[in-house]
């Protein structure tokens, strides 16, 4: 357990909602740990992205995310990651 807690040390989650056409956008600005988390939501026409990224680097990508058409942008510590 002490290795997940060092493994999230600097780590970040982003949490956001994108419309689908925009989707292919945010996928190819937005690093993450393997293959970001994208969920259908209940208006046909959105989508749900959810990612864990290195701390630094939200503070670069939100603005360039937000210009992509990502709204709703929710960024929250990481404990831990459990492989």
């Amino acid at each position: 357990m002490l290795q997940s807690c060092l493994d999230a040390e600097g780590k970040a989650g982003l949490m956001m909602n994108v419309r689908r056409v925009d989707l292919p956008t945010i996928l190819d600005q937005l690093p993450a740990l393997q293959q970001p988390t994208v969920s259908s939501l209940s208006d046909p026409d959105w989508v749900a992205v959810n990612t864990i990224l290195d701390g630094p680097t939200v503070r670069l990508i939100i603005p360039v995310l937000k210009a992509a058409g990502a709204r709703g942008i929710v960024e929250y510590p990481i404990n831990k990651i459990i492989d």
